[in-house]
């Protein structure tokens, strides 16, 4: 710690910190336009001027040292302020009063109001730009640019997808997409990163304009003529007079403006953020203090959610008549239901019903979901879609080092010496994660690794890139370790103290010579050793994993051998290091933490130990059943058997999502009796026999954990439409309805009830969960968290890891002369899996309407084909009509389809393989053949898709070219005179 003086008063501050945040948090006012916590120092705007120790420097740029004495109200300082804050109003007309983005928060506003700015000394220069409306979700004022920066620099180092940009050696400098693109076809990704730290209105959500404000929805042209009004005021009146008024409006839209802190519902990174509303009208999305994302989002979070207030939203309970549906009361509804699962249940017992748990709803709501299953019903036949994704990933890491969960936090993945990704579209499928990977990467100079099929965002920015043959990742992650091990690179210490089985380990490794994974991977000998030395020499890896890991029939075996190498190389237990399975849906770690599983009660505790049962049952006041329940895949095949006669379902669009959707579709049809429950009339929906509307997560609380097994609050934002209900109160109603004695009056309640079963929940409750704070589990019952695991031990008895052997097959289907082509398929950024929700938002329909298939230029040529052409693809199960999309993003003949939509769904493709252990589907083990439909060439993707656009590199906004502009000099110059010299020289954390 140092000791500082600032304006008289002691204070003290870390090593390393930046005077500003000690100004700030001793409560000091002191102006500071193009500065934000979250972004570092821009030294753009030159407001934040201080005396420190006799001269002036920028507050934001200077590091603390020990013993300074800072003044911020010198004549020179105040000065210096003033006049580089009047530069900045040259730039930007304030008419506060009929603004949208009146409200409170408005650093220009708050800074004229700070430095009680009566008038301009330089006048608004109007800019020779127009407004750019061209992007669907917001819009760009050059008009009102202050080029503070804070857009470019998170554009650039914190999104990192390097889109904006200045032109600081124009005559007129503006924000620039691509260099000069129009917004709407650039490469900007509308993660809106930008429009958060906009400190003004240059950028803002169209969803605010002419709504956030009492006055500013009037007609255009009124409201240029009540600015003109207030231009003339001004003069006689003053600002302060004129803020007066704003303040009072201002005022009065917090009446009607509701802030509501929420938990975003899409991918399983955990994103957090407040959203604005009006009546049921979203303002906006304003990220901040989330502990995962700060002031991050993607297009789905940030203007995502058009979706909640679709006309086509369920809102009445159904009943099958013949071979529609007719809408029914809820006591009609949940009488049927009792009725039916009553006599289902007598007549062929408990086991011949099933209970499928949703990933996309609560925790408290899975919970209740296997409640029901289990002690009302009576049989463990309950799962969730983690089966579909993540449960290889969980079980590789139960067999090595104890919990299925990731062994830290997304802080790790930034301060890790080197991340290595296998088989994860990161920047698509978790871009607020990939965000942080990118931002280290380029900032800091971590080294990156990826092994994919295809070349990705990710792959484009490796420092090694290389394409392993489908499905073999296995081999050469063992040829690594044993490579490693053989070369003596390995941390001998580390395995001799924490981990059992290196010598078994290493006898089961024979096989994996670098020779062998040269002829199966189709990799270069000299890579896999590149790879294995960087592992062995970076300071912290960290191995991220998704889908195209944990969707082949070796899934459960590849995600152990990724949990070996870690061990082998001491990259557990510490900081910046470890297993990071990336999971794809908003909680699908929580409905497997909370018992949605047919082995497991909540919290992973075996339906086989007495012990256990026994405490549940005490809870319960029921006698459990002792054997495991039948998985989803497991389900579909019981039914086709005669065997499973009804099921149950919420949040899940199995007919599609499952792999082989054909047969899937054909067991539901042979249900005596079905119940989904959804927010959409889905696919699923059409074989249903009762339909129930239930909420989306706006409309509810509870809580959610992410992929790093944090848990986290949200809050009702809406009431439910119309006769819409939160799932865990259907849930509730049902087992009411079946004869159960439950009255849970709130989610905190079932919590409650959680955390008195489940050791590794046993101190969560919602007082610790208030707001933005968040915990990650295990929690003790002291309510302490482990961000990192195995920081003691690993989660074993004896506390020490194991090594798991694991051996090698070939993938099962694999293409051959009729089926000849690889089919690989996955997410978009823009889209949410099959779309249910995504394509109900306008703006993101437009970006990417369709489905499309991705086409190598190689194959292209070979078959004829274009962007745009119509294809036919067929596999042993199915058959879909797509247009092609020719990109070098593939290659060979390997072709990448992605999972946006119902009509085209892929998995009308995929069969019915498994992986062995968990029972996941290939998904990526699919074989095709195409055939080209005639007709019009159309691509499947407009112009106005990110993926036409090029990027920008820069380092960020680049102030130095400010600098050398022949009409820029330092505020209080005299006394400055050498801070361009000495700021130039400052390295950006």
């Amino acid at each position: 710690m140092n000791t500082i003086t600032v304006n008289g008063e002691i204070q003290q501050a870390a090593s390393g910190e930046r005077l500003i945040d000690v100004i700030q948090r001793a409560g000091i006012e002191i102006p500071a336009v193009c500065y934000h916590s979250q972004l570092g120092p821009l030294q753009t705007c030159d407001t934040c001027m201080v005396d420190v120790n006799g001269q002036l420097v920028r507050a934001c740029a200077e590091i603390v040292v020990d013993g300074m004495t800072v003044l911020t109200k010198t004549k020179a300082a105040t000065a210096a302020q003033r006049e580089a804050f009047d530069r900045i109003l040259a730039n930007h007309m304030l008419y506060c009063t009929v603004c949208d983005n009146n409200n409170g928060n408005c650093t220009i506003h708050n800074t004229t109001k700070m430095l009680q700015v009566e008038h301009q000394k330089i006048p608004f220069q109007s800019k020779p730009f127009e407004v750019d409306e061209s992007n669907p979700f917001y819009r760009y004022d050059p008009n009102q640019c202050l080029l503070c920066g804070r857009c470019v620099e998170a554009c650039q180092n914190v999104e990192v997808n390097e889109t904006l940009s200045i032109n600081w050696e124009d005559e007129n400098p503006r924000v620039l997409w691509d260099g000069g693109a129009k917004i709407g076809e650039s490469s900007c990704v509308s993660c809106g990163h930008c429009v958060t730290v906009c400190p003004c209105n240059a950028l803002m959500e169209k969803s605010m304009i002419g709504h956030a404000g009492f006055l500013s929805g009037i007609p255009k042209k009124a409201l240029s003529g009540m600015i003109d009004i207030v231009k003339g005021v001004e003069p006689e009146a003053g600002y302060g007079a004129i803020l007066q008024v704003s303040e009072a409006e201002s005022a009065m839209r917090q009446s009607r403006v509701r802030r509501t802190k929420t938990v975003c519902t899409y991918c399983g990174v955990g994103c957090s953020f407040d959203i604005w509303t009006k009546d049921r009208h979203i303002l906006k999305v304003a990220p901040e203090s989330g502990p995962t994302n700060g002031i991050s989002t993607c297009v789905k979070g940030k203007f995502g959610w058009d979706f909640v207030n679709s006309e086509d939203r369920l809102t009445a309970p159904l009943i099958r008549d013949g071979d529609t549906f007719r809408e029914a009361t809820w006591d009609e509804a949940l009488a049927l239901i009792a009725r039916r699962l009553t006599e289902i249940k007598t007549k062929t017992g408990p086991d011949s019903i099933a209970f499928i748990s949703s990933s996309k709803c609560t925790n408290e709501e899975s919970y209740l979901m296997q409640k029901l299953a289990r002690a009302v019903i009576g049989t463990n036949n309950i799962d969730n879609c983690s089966r579909y994704c993540q449960a290889p990933a969980t079980m590789g890491l139960f067999r090595t080092v104890g919990y299925g969960g990731d062994a830290g936090s997304i802080t790790d993945i930034a301060q890790a010496g080197l991340v290595l990704i296998v088989g994860s579209n990161t920047a698509e499928s978790h871009p607020v994660l990939a965000t942080r990977v990118k931002s280290a990467h380029k900032l800091r100079g971590q080294k990156l690794i990826v092994a994919d099929i295809r070349e990705h965002e990710m792959a484009e920015r490796a420092d090694v890139f290389f394409r392993p043959r489908p499905g073999t990742d296995l081999v050469w992650l063992s040829a690594v370790s044993r490579y490693l091990i053989d070369a003596g690179l390995i941390k001998k210490q580390f395995l001799d103290q924490w981990v059992h089985g290196l010598d078994e380990y290493r006898k089961s490794l024979d096989l994996f010579t670098l020779e062998f994974a040269e002829r199966t991977c189709g990799l270069p000998i000299d890579t896999l050793k590149t790879v294995a030395r960087m592992i062995a020499e970076a300071d912290g890896v960290c191995i991220l994993w998704a889908m195209g890991v944990t969707q082949h029939t070796m899934a459960s075996d590849t995600s152990t051998a990724i949990s070996n190498l870690l061990l082998i190389t001491g990259n557990y237990m510490r900081p910046g290091a470890g297993a990071y399975p990336l999971r794809g849906h908003n909680n699908v770690q929580g409905a497997g933490d909370h018992g949605a599983m047919p082995n497991n009660l909540p919290g992973y505790q075996p339906v086989d130990d007495p012990e256990v049962r026994e405490k549940f049952e005490k809870s319960w006041g029921v006698k459990l059943s002792t054997t495991k329940g039948l998985d989803n895949h497991e389900m579909v095949e019981a039914i086709h058997e005669g065997k499973l006669k009804a099921m149950y379902l919420f949040g899940e669009e199995m007919s599609l999502v499952d792999s082989n959707a054909n047969y899937v579709q054909d067991a539901f049809s042979k249900l005596e009796f079905f119940i989904v429950q959804d927010i959409f009339f889905s696919h699923t929906c059409e074989f249903a026999d009762v339909v129930l509307p239930a909420a989306p997560s706006l409309e509810k609380e509870g809580t959610f954990s992410s992929t790093e097994r944090r848990i986290q609050r949200l809050y009702q934002v809406f009431e439910p439409l119309k006769q819409s209900r939160p799932d865990w109160r259907i849930i509730q109603d049902v087992a009411k309805q079946l004869g159960a004695n439950w009255n849970y009056k709130h989610p905190s309640e079932i919590m409650d009830e959680i955390a008195s079963l489940t050791p590794i929940f046993a101190g969560v409750n919602y007082e610790r969960l208030e707001g933005y704070k968040s915990l990650q589990w295990p929690v003790a019952a002291d309510g302490t968290d482990q961000p990192l695991l195995y920081t003691k031990q690993f989660a074993f008895p004896d506390g020490k890891a194991r090594l798991f052997p694991v051996g090698w097959t070939e993938p099962v289907e694999q293409p051959d002369e009729e089926y000849d082509l690889h089919l690989n398929n996955g997410n978009l950024l823009e889209h949410f899996h099959e779309g249910n929700m995504t394509l109900r938002v306008a703006g993101i329909r437009s970006k990417t309407p369709h489905v499309f298939v991705e086409v190598s230029p190689e194959l292209a040529k070979d078959r004829g084909i274009v962007s745009g052409t119509q294809l036919e693809l067929t596999s042993r199960y199915g058959q879909v009509l797509v247009r092609a999309l020719v990109t070098d993003r593939v290659q060979g003949r390997q072709i990448f389809m992605s999972m946006n939509s119902s009509e085209s769904a892929v998995n009308r493709l995929i069969g019915s393989h498994t992986d062995a252990v968990t029972h996941t589907p290939a998904y990526k083990e699919a074989s095709v053949r195409l055939r080209i439909i005639a007709g019009d060439i159309k691509s499947p993707l407009p112009r106005v898709n990110h993926r036409f656009g090029t990027r920008t590199p820069k380092r960020g906004v680049e102030v130095e070219q400010k600098w050398k502009r022949k009409d820029y000099s330092v505020p209080g110059a005299e006394s400055a005179s050498e801070l361009v010299q000495l700021d130039t020289s400052i390295k950006k954390e």
